[in-house]
């Protein structure tokens, strides 16, 4: 089933031209459009289904600086400082909170590289605490288990899945900008070699800007013209319980075993970090290469799927026809079927390392793909031989968090401002030249 989602109203008629058009309405799309729309620029957001109907609405709701990679950390540090302003600004609430997130081990090995993080954390101005076994114990008294160590970041926190992309959507229409809802773009339209127009089922929008932010069906898209994105998706299955507990539970808690986190109705979400099912489609068999380091490193957690991804059309090689329906129209949401083993098993798990969620009842089980690159880091930025062309996707399972800030990185590269970190660490032709062999700077 689909994962709990806020519901909006949004418009019906297609403009004529705008400034820039975002295709995609996930937490990165409508971040995107929110701050377009906020620099004054006349911005329409087009989302072929429901605005943040797909991985947006499935994750956990993490919104972290702890162990990021060292080029994403700049945009998870500002991503915080926007996702404390955006209630303010918008007049709607997200969700968001700093609650700190907290991360128990037994494993010597998994504490050296997080105090081996820390140290670097340090350097950048980013505050997380390793933790003793009495003070780990103590923060995981909940589970009623002793722990070797763990790592407290105090200022990370989480927002809701189910509200933040279609709370940013209303940010959008509030400065302006214009949302359409089930009006897919098939292509693009290019004169003399630049962005032109775009190409919707409802009619054509004339524009010099394109920001393609569509995040599992963002490298097929890219295909349409000729741009070679590695991009390869996994399916995660995660579930929600009812609400109450019986002792403290933190209200995001990391282990090897299974993860928690409080969601806004009391409930609780549960899943295994990493794990997930590759299912076979022509794109990541056609990337398959470029993937192998990542996911020799994921092994123990992921295991090979079903063909219901080649079913669903977003990772396809074809080449659409612009005057006929695309894959896009014919699966508006990408809503996989949950691996029921997993979902049985995380359940299980959750319930033995917090007894006092034993009584608490399944709600839902879902799946979403989540878009990944093979450095595990997003692409931001232009292609070179199409100006006006502009790829924000592969957020590798950490685009909720640091949407927000992408979506500033974004704005601030089309408008010509000043950006507040390096954009050249997110530009797709790094993937020409990278040993693949190498996953993170940290």
């Amino acid at each position: 089933m689909p994962a709990p989602l806020m519901t909006i109203a949004t418009g019906t008629d297609v403009p004529a031209r705008a400034d820039a058009v975002v295709i995609g309405g996930g937490i990165v799309g409508t971040s995107a459009a929110y701050y377009l729309a906020r620099s004054g620029l006349n911005v329409v957001l087009l989302e072929k289904g429901r605005i943040g109907a797909e991985q947006s609405s499935r994750n956990w709701g993490w919104c972290r600086q702890q162990n990021r990679d060292a080029r994403e950390l700049p945009m998870a540090t500002k991503s915080l400082e926007l996702w404390d302003r955006l209630a303010a600004e918008i007049g709607e609430d997200a969700g968001f909170r700093r609650c700190g997130l907290t991360y128990l081990s037994d494993s010597g090995s998994e504490i050296e590289g997080w105090a081996k993080w820390r140290d670097f954390a340090i350097t950048q101005g980013v505050r997380t605490f390793m933790l003793s076994p009495q003070e780990a114990a103590e923060r995981g008294r909940a589970t009623g288990k002793a722990w070797k160590g763990g790592v407290f970041s105090q200022d990370d926190g989480i927002a809701d899945p189910a509200r933040a992309a279609p709370v940013l959507a209303l940010g959008v229409m509030k400065y302006g900008g214009v949302v359409l809802q089930e009006c897919a773009v098939r292509g693009v339209e290019l004169s003399a070699g630049r962005v032109s127009g775009v190409v919707t089922e409802k009619g054509m929008i004339a524009t010099s800007q394109v920001v393609v932010a569509g995040g599992a069906w963002a490298s097929s898209f890219c295909h349409q013209l000729g741009i070679g994105m590695p991009q390869a998706s996994t399916r995660s299955t995660i579930l929600s319980i009812g609400p109450g507990a019986a002792g403290d539970i933190p209200p995001a808690l990391h282990t090897k075993d299974v993860s928690v986190t409080a969601r806004g109705d009391g409930g609780w979400t549960l899943a295994v970090s990493g794990r997930a099912q590759l299912d076979p489609t022509p794109q990541n068999i056609r990337y398959a290469k470029a993937f192998l380091p990542m996911f020799a490193r994921r092994w123990g957690n992921l295991s090979v799927g079903s063909l219901q991804g080649w079913g669903w059309g977003h990772e396809s090689r074809r080449i659409w026809k612009l005057d006929r329906p695309t894959p896009m129209e014919r699966a508006r949401i990408l809503d996989p079927r949950p691996n029921r083993a997993v979902a049985e098993d995380t359940l299980a798990r959750a319930r033995k390392l917090l007894p006092g969620l034993s009584a608490n009842p399944m709600q839902a089980t879902w799946a979403g793909y989540i878009d990944s690159t093979p450095d595990g880091v997003p692409v931001i930025g232009t292609v070179d031989h199409i100006p006006g062309f502009m790829i924000a996707a592969g957020f590798s399972g950490h685009g909720f968090g640091i949407g927000p800030g992408a979506g500033l990185l974004v704005a601030q590269m089309l408008t010509g401002q000043a950006t507040f970190v390096d954009p050249a660490h997110y530009k797709l032709e790094r993937f020409s030249k990278m040993s693949w062999g190498k996953v993170s700077e940290f």
